[in-house]
């Protein structure tokens, strides 16, 4: 069985806010790769600090702990647990919350899970085969009642129902294992990226590029820059390609 090797570059920036709520780590433990993005919510007490606190939890569990492709759930509630304890004795940051999304490998296989509106999309033989779900009220409704006019004037249409530090411990959503193949290519990243890029241009500009880097810095510089306001939200992207 062939095991692969996946190449990976990252990029994160606070837009035109004064603070990068948005945080990432890029990990690997012998054969197992892990790459994770959070965005702490904007609005909220401490959301740089839950998004930091999420991404060093996922990087300590890899590094500590007994790993498998099973024991993603098991991370990302770690995770999740660490915000809870920081809360509890911090009275000023018991509202912060963070997204998150990570991806875990052993270069045969691929899970990921996540909590949230960060996003994970995988990309095979030019097209886009999987795409984690938002666990957003507007996400709930377009399959639900497919009604894109209540979609769009919904007062709570970007309301997280999921994410960590929440009322209740987090309840990831994990996939089941995808076996890799040669030139997969996965990208991981917060709303501010995603929502200014489509995934077919991601195909596109996937299509056009060596190396992780080149794909990023081609969709960031000629389809999200172009786009976005002076006050535009952070953003943070990672891409991988199996090699």
């Amino acid at each position: 069985m062939t095991t692969y090797s996946l190449q990976h570059y990252a990029l994160s920036h606070p837009g035109g806010r004064a603070i990068n709520e948005d945080a990432y780590c890029c990990n690997q433990r012998k054969n197992y790769f892990c790459f994770t993005v959070a965005d702490g919510l904007g609005g909220h007490d401490g959301g740089d600090i839950a998004s930091r606190l999420a991404t060093d939890a996922v990087t300590h569990f890899i590094e500590t702990e007994s790993i498998s492709l099973d024991s993603l759930e098991s991370c990302i509630k770690y995770a999740d647990s660490v915000i809870r304890q920081r809360q509890a004795s911090d009275t000023k940051l018991q509202d912060m919350h963070t997204t998150i999304v990570t991806l875990l490998s052993d270069g045969v296989h691929a899970v990921w899970g996540h909590a949230g509106d960060s996003r994970l999309y995988h990309f095979r033989n030019g097209q886009c085969i999987a795409r984690t779900r938002d666990h957003t009220v507007s996400q709930v409704m377009s399959r639900v009642r497919n009604i894109s006019q209540d979609n769009q004037m919904h007062k709570n249409r970007n309301a997280l129902f999921r994410c960590l530090g929440d009322t209740d411990p987090v309840n990831p959503k994990i996939t089941a294992s995808y076996k890799l193949m040669p030139q997969d290519a996965f990208l991981l990243c917060t709303d501010g990226y995603w929502a200014h890029i489509a995934e077919e241009e991601m195909i596109t500009d996937l299509a056009r590029s060596h190396t992780p880097q080149q794909w990023l810095e081609q969709m960031t510089m000629q389809r999200l820059k172009p786009r976005i306001t002076a006050r535009h939200d952070n953003y943070t992207a990672i891409g991988v390609f199996v090699q």
